[in-house]
């Protein structure tokens, strides 16, 4: 006989409650009156200095209760995230304004904070909306006064989604309000499966959100009791709000870290407290570029004695996309943020005497240290001397083993950490060089938390691969050459025009296809390939673009093209002139105005348009449907709607064939975008093995 969600709900409190645990069980805390008055006694407690011992009058906490009507959960994660840890309300006494602590981050399972467990609270329903009801919330965790954590229980007959669907509606018709507005965690579980998500309006939850929680070595915890003791004890759950939580103003939602992310925080933290280095193995698509915010800005905030911490990124891997997402995610936070426009400022940053996070390139870093600074002289003896964190993105290309000792032997007091989803191992080494090293491991140090993709499609967190191969088959030669003529090319153009109706998303409609790129091998093919979509499109080939295709999408295909126009040397001149029509064609094709000198602007609102973040960009009039790139857009970028590549040229290296991919496997709409595509068109063999 399956337990009663009454027994489960009394477990998990026995449990939360249970030995040196610093929850305590109020039982009898059930309105919201009861929630007011008690956040009201604590507030006080903590704050007796503060308020010269006197009590907060009737009105004075009615001042503190309007501030803490939040409209939304993420204005709410704003004012939690405080002023230097400080979690503050403001009151007018006479002539005076009071700053009061509610909450201090600096004493998470210590100082000011107060833990604790309230059950089967009384939401009573909304006299002004018809279709609320009254509500009884199964377990609700809160910190000094204020409920952060909640959590909905299902016996085993039920699956948890029953809970997630509750909560949905819960929120749908208005019960977290008030002091319940302030909610950043919801926990879901029928006993045997557990989950939990940040909190999101009704229309934002989305089931893509729920992760589920593993272990160091990604073993899965779904037990509820197993769950409260990996993460809802004192100090895991404080630091889940305090820590864990980041805010993406852009999107303007929560995010919650998955708990990959937060074993390699707290594994990186750990070796910087003993002063080792180490790299990080986090697959492509798994979210690195939060992890390692979160990882750099932690350091500042767990190492008093680290003077900066850096995050160090290759030139071209600092795009629009990695900027934006930093400045989102820093936009709220307590720690300071700096992406440094040139040399000069990245050695004003360094000279400052603030604790700063700086985002800078291993460019600019060399530049610093070789040319910038003079040996000897107290600005060059100061920055020697700095403690620095450097934290690298793509940890496996972006800094070669020769440019880190270069900037390692210069800043003697250094830690590094590095990102990477591809590491080198002695089967695929740096080329030999002296005695540099040749492996991830001896570059950086001990692996200190591995995330692989197998690891990642199993928890959902990315999609799988579906890789088929449309070229010619039984193919002696499978060089290059053979593949570069007008024939083929069209015959790769029908497959992408005309037979990839599922893959391209055409079933959803109108406004929501998916998007595809198209790799060559050169930039001269790219534009070859550019050329003969244009006369496709315009009927001048044999090649036509089915029916089908067209009652969906009447304006398909609308194509981009994206290189350097530096890259080859020899024929910059004539990719310039190229590069100039095909902005003309799509200055009007979306009514923008970019010429050559702004190639920049142009990568970054294309990059834009393709990850579809922008609500803009919804609209069909906004999108694109395939993109002809070289090298451009195959690592680091990520736009969910991709998905596809089609590859025509000859495979990769294990480590770029792997980003590449990558660019198509991110979660979507797991109905109509069940895996990443992957088209080849030549060598079949050689992609094989």
């Amino acid at each position: 006989m399956p337990e009663l969600e009454s027994l489960i709900e009394q477990k998990l409190i026995e449990q939360l409650i249970y030995g040196d645990s610093q929850w305590t069980y109020r039982p009898d805390l059930k309105t919201e009156a009861d929630l007011w008055s008690n956040f009201k006694y604590i507030l006080e407690q903590n704050n007796k200095d503060r308020l010269d011992g006197e009590p907060l009058s009737d009105s004075e906490f009615e001042q503190v209760k309007n501030q803490l009507q939040f409209s939304t959960f993420y204005k709410a994660g704003e004012w939690l995230v405080g002023e230097n840890g400080k979690v503050m309300v403001h009151v007018q006494r006479d002539t005076k304004k009071l700053h009061l602590v509610v909450m201090n981050h600096e004493h998470i399972a210590g100082g000011s904070s107060v833990y604790e467990v309230i059950n089967q609270y009384s939401a009573l329903k909304d006299d002004e909306d018809a279709t609320s009801r009254d509500r009884r919330f199964d377990v609700t965790l809160m910190i000094n006064g204020l409920p952060m954590i909640h959590i909905e229980l299902k016996n085993r007959q039920h699956p948890y989604m029953e809970a997630f669907n509750q909560i949905k509606k819960y929120i749908g018709e208005g019960q977290f309000r008030g002091i319940f507005s302030a909610v950043q965690m919801f926990v879901i579980s029928n006993g045997v499966d557990t989950k939990y998500f940040s909190a999101a309006s009704d229309t934002e939850l989305k089931k893509e959100f729920i992760s589920g929680w593993v272990d160091r070595n990604n073993q899965p915890v779904s037990d509820y009791l197993d769950f409260a003791k990996n993460v809802l004890k004192i100090p895991q759950a404080h630091e889940m709000i305090a820590r864990y939580t980041v805010l993406d103003n852009e999107a303007k939602r929560l995010i919650l870290l998955r708990p990959y992310q937060i074993h390699a925080i707290e594994a990186i933290r750990e070796a910087s407290r003993t002063g080792k280095s180490g790299f990080v193995w986090h697959t492509t698509g798994s979210g690195k570029t939060l992890t390692s915010y979160k990882a750099t800005r932690n350091l500042l905030m767990d190492i008093p004695a680290l003077d900066k911490a850096i995050f160090l990124i290759d030139r071209k891997d600092l795009d629009e996309q990695t900027n934006t997402s930093f400045s989102s995610y820093s936009q709220n936070d307590s720690i300071d943020v700096d992406n440094t426009d040139n040399v000069t400022d990245l050695k004003n940053k360094l000279k400052s005497s603030d604790r700063q996070m700086i985002v800078t390139t291993i460019q600019k870093m060399q530049i610093l240290i070789s040319k910038r600074l003079k040996e000897g002289t107290p600005e060059y003896n100061r920055l020697r001397g700095l403690k620095i964190a450097f934290v690298v993105d793509e940890c496996h290309r972006a800094v070669s083993p020769a440019t880190k000792r270069i900037i390692e032997r210069f800043f003697g007091k250094s830690l590094w950490f590095g990102f990477t989803g591809t590491p080198r191992f002695p089967e695929n080494p740096y080329p030999l060089m002296g005695d540099l090293p040749r492996t991830t491991e001896e570059l950086y140090g001990a692996c200190l938390h591995k995330y692989t993709i197998q690891n990642a499609i199993h928890d959902n967190a990315v999609l799988g691969f579906q890789v088929e191969h449309d070229g010619p088959k039984d193919v002696t030669d499978e060089t290059d050459s053979r593949y570069e003529n007008e024939t083929h090319m069209l015959k790769v153009l029908e497959v992408i025009l005309n037979k990839s109706y599922h893959k391209l998303g055409f079933q959803n409609g109108k406004g929501k296809t998916f998007e595809g790129l198209l790799t060559t091998s050169s930039i001269s093919l790219a534009q070859k390939y550019y050329e003969l979509l244009t006369r496709v499109k315009n009927g001048e080939t044999p090649l036509q673009i089915d029916e089908r295709i067209k009652q969906v999408l009447p304006d398909f295909p609308k194509f981009a093209i994206t290189y350097s126009v530096t890259e080859n040397e020899d024929g910059s001149q004539v990719n310039q002139e190229k590069m100039k029509q095909s902005l003309d064609d799509y200055n009007a094709m979306f009514d923008t105005k970019f010429d050559i000198s702004q190639i920049t602007s142009y990568n970054s609102n294309l990059n834009k348009r393709l990850s579809r973040k922008d609500p803009k960009y919804k609209s069909r009039n906004e999108q694109l449907d395939l993109v002809i790139v070289v090298d451009r857009l195959l690592t680091g970028f990520d736009a969910p709607c991709m998905s596809t590549i089609f590859i025509d040229r000859q495979p990769m290296g294990p480590h770029d064939l792997i980003q590449a991919f990558s660019r198509t496997n991110r979660i979507f709409d797991k109905k109509s975008k069940p895996y990443g595509q992957i088209v080849t068109f030549q060598a079949p063999v050689l992609f094989k093995k």
